[in-house]
């Protein structure tokens, strides 16, 4: 897979200990890449990093985003091929409580970041992951494309967007010619299996059933396009792919990861669907009428230009979405399957691997 670009490749990965960090470092270990991390915490408990013991099978360093020297010299001792920017301060009402952290994490991070890819030079290619709020939203039906607007209403979308603009002033400054090949990737709304990060509606559902509660949110009527971990990721790394082998219409660009066009469904169906896989679970939710803050109801990509030069699509239905990440939350607590976690999350990226072979996409050559 990925032309085997991964095959024996130092990888390091920013925010390794969060949800998507943990998923890409068990896939870039599956792929042969020997892996680095770089995160401030393990910011959740239970930890889909610790479920599958990570600890002990990357290079763990511990430090923050905001802190440069530390970055740097992690970088210098690990001295990395390919770098994966994930860490990030992910959450949107968490933002309005923090909006200096939040800035300070995803916006100057990023800073310090590509700071640090200036001075190593053993890196050739580099992926900074934002968002798809990076957008300035303005709610219309059809998908945003990378060269729309950027803009934020909350703090954590703006920080976003400025750190899509920290980077490209140093494509535009320092990468054109010199340095490692960079692009930034934009992708919301993703579930999977080990998510517990506070404020989100999949890990708001298993902690309410697990405690035979009601699910409240904000708003079930919300349209967001779900898309599984596992479906970024690949666009992740086969950009990763391009950018290494030195691919000149990837470099320096920006890059949509969406999901198909009827997964676009609503907080209420997700929920709906989401309780076929726990056993009593109550599908009505309850609205918090307390939440005042600003938060979008429509949101799409439009995935044009990833197909177009990597051609890459997502390929998981909303019925598969949300059966695989049923289906792990189910084997974590209900402990039915005499697999670990670690084997289940390795057959979801085998299962997710074969359905991707079917749809004949290049990353899967």
């Amino acid at each position: 897979m990925f032309e085997n670009t991964y095959q024996g490749r130092r990888v390091l990965v920013t925010g390794h200990t969060g949800f998507k960090g943990s998923w890409l470092c068990a896939w870039l270990l599956d792929l042969g890449a020997t892996v680095a991390g770089y995160s401030v915490d393990i910011p959740t408990e239970p930890s889909h990093f610790e479920a599958l013991n990570l600890v002990d099978r990357v290079e763990h360093f511990q430090g923050d985003m905001r802190d440069k020297n530390s970055l740097r010299q992690a970088m210098d001792r690990f001295r990395p091929d390919i770098v994966f920017h994930l860490a990030a301060q992910s959450l949107v009402r968490k933002s309005y409580e923090d909006p200096v952290l939040t800035f300070a994490t995803n916006s100057m991070g990023t800073l310090n970041l590509l700071e640090c890819l200036r001075d190593q030079p053993s890196i050739i290619a580099s992926v900074l992951i934002t968002s798809d709020k990076c957008y300035e939203n303005v709610e219309w039906l059809w998908g945003y494309r990378e060269n729309d607007r950027l803009g934020g209403k909350d703090p954590y979308s703006a920080s976003k967007a400025c750190a899509e603009l920290i980077t490209k002033a140093y494509m535009q400054s320092f990468f054109k010619e010199n340095g490692p090949n960079i692009a930034t990737t934009r992708a919301g709304n993703v579930i999977g299996g080990g998510d517990w990060a506070s404020d989100r509606i999949i890990p708001d559902c298993v902690r309410a059933w697990s405690e035979k509660k009601p699910v409240i949110t904000r708003n079930p009527k919300a349209t967001r396009p779900w898309q599984h971990v596992l479906e970024p990721l690949s666009g992740y790394l086969t950009l990763g792919q391009k950018l290494f082998s030195g691919n000149s219409r990837c470099k320096n660009q920006s890059f949509n990861f969406g999901p198909l066009e009827k997964v676009n469904q609503s907080v209420g169906d997700l929920i709906t669907e989401m309780a076929k896989y726990w056993p009593g679970a109550e599908s009505k939710v309850q609205q918090d009428i307390e939440s005042s803050k600003s938060e979008s109801t429509l949101l799409k990509l439009s995935c044009e230009k990833s197909y177009q030069l990597l051609q890459w699509h997502a390929v998981l239905d909303f019925s598969e979405t949300v059966r695989m990440t049923g289906e792990w939350y189910h084997a974590f607590y209900f402990k039915e399957s005499s697999n670990t976690i670690s084997e289940l999350t390795c057959k979801q990226i085998e299962a997710f691997t074969k359905i991707a072979t079917r749809s004949n996409l290049a990353w899967t050559l």
